[in-house]
């Protein structure tokens, strides 16, 4: 999706950039509130708390890996009190409508797409034991969609980085970038938070003797599914980003390696020699 120009503002209760925060949108109806989980008790003291919202709780499982929760509420304060007992979060993201707009339905339809795009993308482990969602007259559903647009482009600055990919404007070839190994490809490109490989891109089925850390990851990728075994390779069943194209690159050939001198464009030039032509 393309996003436009914004202007934001931010507003630190307590003066903390991670603390309890406030987050707006200039011409957006609708506001979000951030706190960490020690200053649950002041977020729920807030009057938006009292109105119909979605939320986002973030943290990690017992195995270390990124958690998300996303559920939706005609009450925020007092679904928030009813999470005490998960022990996986310790962040919460509140969006609500500053004109109390938002009905049952808006928030289970912006909850069921948040949802499906937290499992398609797969940044953090979803804690949801079932999907939700909600069916809208067509202007209705037109309008939750660039709501929820708005909202997408507040996470990242409330620290909430899961929905990146989904802000990313549409690929074009120029920007595309190959990683080739022993007849396989791999297709992928930078990305704000590092490197994404596309989905349907190629891995080599084994790693390097010396490569612990990749064989790890790499096991890891399998056990979600996000990789699958072949006749002759391993292939990515959705688009996976990395830290760096070198994690990246070192995922596709079984070992580590240098990602800016492995990916290339069409032209064979490494993105090495393409970020030099930028500088």
């Amino acid at each position: 999706m393309n996003q436009q120009a914004a202007t934001i503002k931010l507003f630190l209760v307590h003066g903390s950039p991670n603390g309890l925060r406030t987050a707006e949108l200039s011409n957006w109806s609708g506001k979000a509130i951030a706190a960490p989980r020690t200053e649950i008790p002041e977020l729920l003291k807030r009057n938006e708390l009292e109105n119909t919202g979605f939320y986002l709780l973030t943290g990690v499982t017992e195995t270390g890996d990124k958690a998300i929760y996303i559920g939706e509420t005609e009450d925020v304060a007092k679904r928030l009190k009813g999470h005490a007992s998960k022990d996986f979060w310790n962040s919460v993201t509140v969006f609500v409508s500053k004109d109390e707009n938002l009905t049952k339905a808006h928030i289970r339809y912006l909850e069921g797409k948040l949802i499906d795009m937290a499992i398609e993308i797969g940044s953090s482990t979803v804690m949801n034991v079932a999907s939700s969602g909600a069916k809208l007259p067509e202007s209705d559903a037109a309008e939750m969609d660039v709501f929820l647009e708005k909202c997408l482009q507040l996470l990242p600055v409330l620290g909430i980085t899961d929905f990146n990919r989904a802000l990313e404007n549409k690929v074009s070839e120029e920007s595309l970038l190959y990683c080739q190994i022993k007849g396989l490809t791999a297709t992928g490109k930078r990305t704000a938070n590092g490197f994404v490989v596309f989905a349907g891109s190629q891995a080599v089925t084994e790693h390097r003797g010396s490569a612990k850390g990749i064989k790890t990851n790499r096991e890891e990728l399998l056990a979600k599914g996000f990789l699958v075994k072949e006749e002759e390779c391993l292939v990515f069943t959705k688009d996976i980003e990395f830290g760096s194209p070198s994690t990246a690159a070192a995922i596709i050939q079984g070992g580590n390696v240098n990602g800016l001198i492995c990916w290339k464009n069409s032209d064979k030039l490494s993105l090495k020699e393409i970020e030099k032509k930028l500088a």
